[in-house]
């Protein structure tokens, strides 16, 4: 204790007899850890915003639709147009392992009354698992379509948060009666707002779901549009994809390396490539703000030195009453790590302060929210330590090596 007292009070002192050189000292150390935490924090911020936004596509599916054949196949011409029903798609379902959801999609242009206006809407039927693919999440007091409409072919609606405003305004629409191509249809569920910056066949918040079922019985449609798949294991989409493929053209007979005939959009790669490419961004980012934190560092060793000139003689009174080369070293080093410690603790609170500030400019959408992670504040707090230690260390070792006479008359 008295020990750190001692550190404390010459610190202040050495601080006082060179104001502008600590000032600039500290300030080094400081914006090398706002440098390093703001770089990282941001980094891990956009990480999350890119994943979220591509996530509004779907949890990490596989989109198929059919196509038209590019190849002869058991004594079938090419070009001949592949067609998908709802019972090949459950037909499929126990032959591939792995596959945990699969949702056919029938889609098509409707017109919408609600009052005196009408409205052009694109609407899909779908199963109840395509709403939990897609992360079509209800808005509170709604839902998604559920077994008992698709089994019962209920006239029930899922629409996008936008159809919603555009068509009931600042009416609440669950509970609401619209007419969908001349019939009646009652809205159960509305999407919750959601990032989404890619898609197939325009954004969700658009677009109105109604159970497939129904759209068969309501359109007289037979064959899907497309499909959506899921494997139960991210790792495995490529096995279920290529599952889901030979199946089908076992059913349908066309050849399964036939590209055209079925193309598949493995959404999975993108997270794939996000995970690939923000690792090497933010190890850039670590590195750049880790140089600007060492440059801080070269700051502190420096000032050390210039007090280590000017407190030579004391450094040789104090070892000629006895003061062992450690406790010099160990004092100098103190200072050094007390320098250190001092900005970085302010840099960590600036850097605190800009992230918690940050999200109310209305940014999130553009590049996410800065998150200065335990991680991030662990890394930092290490990378000061080393730095210290290297700082002090060499001005620290010259001092304590010091010739207590030679010292005393310098």
């Amino acid at each position: 204790m008295l020990m750190l007292k001692e550190v404390l009070y010459q610190m202040l002192r050495d601080a006082r007899s060179q104001k502008l050189r600590t000032f600039l000292t500290g300030f080094g150390i400081v914006w090398g850890t706002v440098a390093i935490t703001l770089l990282l924090a941001f980094g891990t911020g956009l990480k999350k915003q890119m994943i979220k936004s591509t996530a509004g596509l779907g949890d990490r599916i596989g989109i198929a639709w059919p196509g038209l054949t590019s190849k002869p196949f058991q004594g079938l011409g090419k070009g001949r147009r592949i067609r998908i029903t709802e019972e090949d798609l459950i037909a499929i379902r126990s032959q591939v392992p792995g596959l945990r959801s699969l949702s056919p999609e029938f889609a098509g242009d409707m017109k919408l009354r609600y009052g005196l206006k009408t409205y052009p809407v694109d609407v899909t039927g779908v199963t109840p698992e395509f709403g939990g693919m897609r992360n079509l999440i209800p808005q509170a007091g709604s839902r998604f379509i559920n077994p008992i409409d698709m089994e019962k072919q209920r006239r029930v609606l899922f629409i996008g948060n936008k159809l919603a405003e555009t068509v009931f305004q600042k009416e609440d629409p669950v509970g609401k009666t619209v007419i969908l191509n001349g019939s009646p249809f009652l809205v159960v569920g509305v999407l919750m707002p959601k990032n989404q910056d890619s898609s197939y066949r325009g954004r969700d918040h658009d677009q109105a779901f109604m159970p497939t079922s129904t759209y068969r019985a309501l359109t007289g449609a037979k064959y899907v549009s497309n499909f959506v798949f899921q494997p139960a294991k991210v790792l495995e989409m490529k096995a279920v994809s290529n599952g889901v493929l030979t199946s089908l053209s076992r059913r349908l007979r066309f050849d399964p390396a036939d590209k055209e005939a079925l193309s598949v959009w493995d959404t999975t790669e993108q997270f794939q490539f996000f995970e690939v490419f923000m690792l090497a961004f933010t190890g850039f980012l670590g590195i750049v703000g880790s140089l600007t934190l060492v440059v801080g560092g070269i700051g502190v060793s420096n000032i050390m030195n210039v007090v280590v000139e000017e407190r030579t003689k004391e450094i040789g009174i104090k070892m000629a009453l006895g003061a062992r080369q450690r406790s010099i070293l160990t004092q100098f080093l103190m200072e050094t790590l007390l320098i250190t410690g001092s900005g970085g603790v302010l840099g960590l609170l600036i850097s605190f302060g800009i992230c918690s500030a940050f999200p109310k400019l209305g940014l999130t959408d553009y590049v996410g929210d800065p998150q200065v992670s335990p991680v991030v504040a662990l890394i930092t707090t290490g990378i000061l330590g080393v730095i210290g230690l290297l700082a002090g260390y060499f001005p620290a070792r010259d001092a304590a090596r010091l010739d207590p006479v030679v010292a005393m008359k310098l």
